[in-house]
C-alpha cells in the first residue's frame, strides 16, 4: 500500500513539473475537420451522416439539423494520433434544442472518450467505441448536474483501491447551467492514472482502467478482451443527440515524462 501511495504522489509530482515544460498542442485548426475521422452508428467509418460533426464560426459544431429523427444515431469523432500519457483540453458549451427523439438522458449530454478502440475496429451498428469516457453535461433545471463524470462503455477502472462495475459516476463538479463555457482538463498516464478537472478544479481521480463491463452493444467481440489494462488508445468526443460546439480541442503530450524505459 505505501508503495501504491508513493507512486501516486510521484506521478502528480512529474505532472506539476511537466505543466511547466509541455506545450499545447491544437488538435482542431478551427477551420475544417482534417486529422479527424467519423464513426456514427449504423453508418459506415467516414460517412458524416446529415453533416452532424462540422466546423462553423471557427469552432467544431455538432448540430442535427439533417436528422428526421435520432433513431439511436450515435456518433463520435476521433483524432488521427493514439496517446498514451497526455493531458486533453476542451473548451465547450450547449446550444439549441435536443434533436427529435433523443433519449431523455441525452439531454445536454456528450463526452471526451479517451482510450478508445481504433475507429476502423468499430462494426457498423456498433453505438459507442470501447473506452473510458469524461462525461460532459449541462444544467438541465435548478438541480445539481455534475460534469465531467466517469462512464465506462466496455470498460471498467479502479477507484479507492476497487474495482468499479457501475457504468457511471458521479465528479464533484459543480453545475453549469445554460450556453456558458467551461473547459474540460483529462490528464491520462497510460494505465495508471486518470484525472478530470473542470474550469481548474480536479473532480474526479481514479486508476487501471481496463476493458470489461457492459454499456456497449453490437460490438466485434475480438475486440473486447474483458481485464485488459488499458495503457493508450485513441481520442473521441461524442454525438449524443444534443447540439454542442467546441472552441478549443488542444493536448499537451506527456510521453516523455512518464513512459517506462
Amino acid at each position: 500500500m505505501k508503495i501504491i501511495i508513493t507512486c501516486t504522489f510521484l506521478l502528480f509530482a512529474l505532472f506539476s513539473e511537466a505543466q511547466y515544460k509541455g506545450k499545447w498542442k491544437q488538435m482542431f485548426n478551427g477551420k475544417n475537420l482534417k486529422g479527424w475521422t467519423v464513426k456514427i452508428s449504423k453508418h459506415e467509418l467516414n460517412d458524416n451522416f446529415a453533416n452532424t460533426f462540422r466546423v462553423k464560426d471557427g469552432m467544431m459544431e455538432v448540430g442535427y439539423e439533417g436528422y428526421d429523427s435520432f433513431n439511436e444515431q450515435f456518433g463520435h469523432i476521433f483524432y488521427k494520433t493514439p496517446y498514451s500519457y497526455y493531458l486533453i483540453a476542451v473548451e465547450y458549451r450547449f446550444i439549441g434544442k435536443q434533436a427529435k427523439d433523443g433519449p431523455g438522458w441525452a439531454f445536454k449530454n456528450s463526452g471526451i472518450m479517451v482510450h478508445c478502440q481504433p475507429p476502423a475496429t468499430m462494426l457498423k451498428d456498433q453505438d459507442f467505441p470501447i473506452s473510458i469516457e469524461v462525461q460532459l453535461l449541462g444544467g438541465d433545471s435548478t438541480e445539481k448536474r455534475s460534469t465531467c463524470n466517469l462512464c465506462t462503455p466496455g470498460t471498467n477502472v479502479v477507484k479507492d483501491g476497487k474495482l468499479i462495475t457501475d457504468h457511471c459516476i458521479n465528479s464533484s463538479s459543480a453545475t453549469y447551467y445554460g450556453d456558458q463555457w467551461v473547459r474540460a482538463e483529462v490528464l491520462v498516464l497510460g494505465d495508471s492514472i486518470i484525472k478530470h478537472i473542470v474550469n481548474g478544479d480536479t473532480v474526479l481521480v481514479y486508476n487501471k482502467p481496463q476493458i470489461g463491463g457492459g454499456a456497449v452493444s453490437n460490438f466485434d467481440p475480438a475486440t473486447k478482451k474483458d481485464g485488459q489494462l488499458l495503457s493508450s488508445g485513441y481520442i473521441s468526443l461524442q454525438s449524443e443527440s444534443h447540439p454542442i460546439q467546441f472552441r478549443k480541442v488542444e493536448i499537451m503530450n506527456l510521453e516523455k515524462y512518464y513512459k517506462k524505459k
